[in-house]
């Protein structure tokens, strides 16, 4: 009997496994603002740091890791919220695809 493969992936570079990381686990969202003139930012609203004294702070993501996480099928882009001068896309990882072949039956879960 023949398994299906799973689908190739490329490997990631040290960005591209960070950012995906970040992307996974992160607990405030990460959005994919792109302004009027074309120009693309990922990046996450840090809240304040009361141990270490900092405030918050808005982080950027590398937009080309991110882009090429982006081509890769890696993450998705959620609904844009469109303001007159950027439109804004929530981040999120992409869902992976549960095989067939590798299912468990209903049957084999309430034996």
């Amino acid at each position: 009997m023949l398994r299906a493969l799973p689908r190739p992936t490329a490997p990631l570079g040290p960005d591209g496994a960070e950012v995906l990381r970040l992307i996974t686990v992160q607990r405030a969202p990460v959005c994919l603002t792109v302004q009027a003139s074309g120009r693309r930012r990922y990046g996450y609203w840090q809240s304040m740091d009361a141990g270490a004294g900092r405030g918050g702070c808005y982080v950027a993501l590398p937009t080309a890791a991110c882009d090429a996480l982006h081509a890769a099928g890696r993450i998705v882009l959620g609904d844009p919220v469109v303001d007159p001068g950027k439109t804004t896309y929530p981040v999120r990882p992409a869902a992976r695809e549960v095989s067939s072949q590798t299912a468990v039956p209903r049957q084999a879960l309430t034996a």
